[in-house]
Parts: C-alpha cells; structure tokens; sequence
C-alpha cells in the first residue's frame, strides 16, 4: 500500500507464525513522482538487509494487478495517488527479482494482493477453527476485498479443474454504481486518477480527509460557518483524515489544524455533523460491501463452519468518530443475521507480512 512493510517469517509446526527483522517504510511514490528503475532499485534495495535469510519471497502489491500462474504480477493501474507512471504495464515480481540477481541473488518472488494477503493470513491463523469458506477486506488507506470462488462460476479464465477453487481479488474499489454527493464528484475531480476508484475515494482513510475538506468549504461558501472560521478554513489546501476524525471524535481538542481556527460553538457543531456524515456514510457502504462478499462465497449456512474474515487497515480499527467500527459491525449484522449467515470477523497483525511468507512458501 502506502506502507512497506518487510520482515522475515518463520512457521512453527503448529503453523504459528514469527516475524523477525522487521522494518517499516514508505511506499517508493508516494511521497514524491518516481522513475520506474529507480522504483524496481529501491525495493531491491529494502530487500538487501533480510535477502540472505530465505530463498522465497513473497511480496503483497495492493494494487490493481494481472497475475499470472507463474505468480507474478503485472501493474494495471496505481491507486491511492503512488506516482509512478512508468511501472504501470510491468512485471512487478520479475523486475525485482532481476535487480537482486544484478547483486549476485537469484530469488523466486510471488507477488498477491493484499486483500488475498490478508485472506490467506486469516487461514493461517484460523487453523484450530474449522471454517466454511475465507474471505479478506481491507479499509485501511484504501479498500478491497477477497474471496474464495469455485473455478466453475470464473467464466474469464478457460481450462481451469472445475473441481478447484481460487482466491479472487474484487477490486471493489473501483465499484462505480455507489449513489455519490457533489462533494464526492468535486472532490474526486481534484485527484490524480478522476472517475476511478469511486468507491475506495467515499469510504478510505486516504480519501475521507480531502473529501470532508470539499465539504467543508462548501459550508464555509454556503454560511453555515461564521465568517471568521469559514475565511481561514477556505484557505487550506489540505486535511488529513485523522484530522478530522480526531475533531469529529474531540471538538474540543488542543491540538491539530482545526485548534488553530477561531471556531465557535455552532462552528464545531457543524463541523462535528457534517464529518460525522461521511463516516456514518463510510461504515453503511463498508458493510454493504463487506456483506456482499460474504454473501457471494456461499459459506456460512451452518453455524458450525461460519464465514471467516480476516479484516485489516487503520480505518476499520483506529477510526474513533461515530462508534465507526460498533457501527459498521451493527449494519452488518442487520444484513445477515435475518439471512442466516454465520461468520466470524478476525484480525490478525501484521496479516500482510504473514499472508505474503503463506504465498512465498506455498508456490
């Protein structure tokens, strides 16, 4: 994602994982526009610390992607605002590993979504559970979800065992048939990548902060802010989405942007409804979503082998505004404890890491 995240891991017998030599970094584009060799060379170059420790490497691109049986992936389309054209088209696993065999290290890499990450980390640690099916969904900087589809229902794919199953990634991101507001027309008229990812762009943490912005100011237009506080607001160019979560949650807050404007008490109210409206909006389409995987994998009928879903991301679990994740889990449960559907929602850390070492290992 935005994050790069690399460590290496170790499977116990009983299938528990050990991550060691683990480091945390910044997505190469996301920061600032990148060449694509300098891209290829700077994950070469996070690799060399830990590429003496294993001969498989797995790596998790939460991007759009065609794999390929051979387990690599070729770029379609960046998201999330990486900037770095130049990559889009290639083999992403191939043009790592030809820059390591450059440095006299020859290794296999199987590239897999995140969302397929998080879903084989939800296997892994789901061992001692026996589970009707799997799925994987993502709300962190962006959105996704994965699930497990019999090779029968797959019509794209031709010569498949139509006795297997394959793990899909949905790219619900992308989904463009969600109602959307003006604020979310203006607003994704200001990204890199307009009319793309229209659903990740109303419900992601790397979204919900420029769009509450576009709000915002349209408030500010509009008079429902005081002259004073609305003139300062229309000034800004950007806002972060813990920002405006963490003043949502505290209006009252010391610290952060919204501490510098000179805000009334009808001021913050306003401000408080109408942020609070995009993540209540957020948590209804999360679950929506989330539903509607769950309900396509078919799994869940018998309370004795629910759904499981490994869930991941710092929306779902660090959004305090609005009881967001209470809230989200209560929609779900409106759809489909009336359906009948038995699942089980798990969070595993670190599930990218550990779902990327399940991939490497099992090619």
């Amino acid at each position: 994602g935005t994050n790069l995240r690399v460590g290496v891991v170790q499977f116990d017998a009983a299938g528990t994982p050990r991550i060691s030599q683990f480091s945390r970094h910044k997505m190469p584009g996301a920061s600032a526009p990148i060449p694509a060799d300098a891209f290829f060379n700077t994950l070469a170059d996070l690799l060399m610390p830990v590429i003496g420790s294993a001969e498989a490497i797995g790596f998790c691109f939460s991007y759009r992607a065609e794999i390929t049986p051979e387990g690599d992936g070729r770029l379609l389309r960046w998201s999330k605002q990486i900037q770095a054209p130049e990559v889009e088209g290639r083999m992403v696993g191939a043009e790592v590993a030809q820059r390591l065999a450059a440095r006299g290290h020859r290794r296999r890499i199987t590239v897999l979504n995140d969302t397929v990450a998080a879903l084989l980390a939800g296997k892994s640690a789901g061992m001692a559970r026996r589970y009707s099916t799997y799925a994987g969904y993502i709300l962190g900087t962006g959105t996704n979800t994965a699930y497990v589809v019999p090779h029968g229902a797959i019509g794209k794919l031709k010569g498949l065992d139509p006795r297997g199953q394959m793990i899909v990634n949905i790219e619900s991101g992308g989904f463009g048939l969600a109602p959307r507001s003006r604020f979310d027309e203006q607003f994704d008229a200001t990204t890199l990548d307009p009319g793309a990812y229209a659903f990740e762009k109303m419900i992601s943490g790397g979204y919900l902060g420029g769009l509450g912005l576009t709000a915002l100011k349209a408030a500010a237009r509009e008079g429902l802010l005081s002259a004073a506080a609305g003139a300062a607001l229309l000034g800004w160019r950007s806002l972060e989405n813990k920002d405006l979560d963490d003043f949502c949650d505290n209006p009252f807050l010391p610290a952060g942007p919204f501490a510098a404007l000179p805000l009334t008490e009808d001021d913050r109210r306003a401000i408080q409804a109408l942020g609070g409206a995009l993540y209540r909006r957020a948590a209804w389409l999360a679950a929506v979503n989330l539903a509607a995987v769950i309900l396509a994998g078919g799994g869940g009928r018998d309370p004795l082998y629910p759904v499981c879903v490994n869930v991941d991301g710092s929306t779902f679990y660090r959004t305090r505004s609005v009881a967001f994740r209470s809230r989200l889990e209560a929609h779900l449960r409106a759809i489909l404890e009336p359906r009948g559907i038995a699942y089980e929602l798990v969070g595993v850390d670190d599930a990218p890491v550990i779902g990327a070492a399940v991939a490497g290992l099992t090619r």
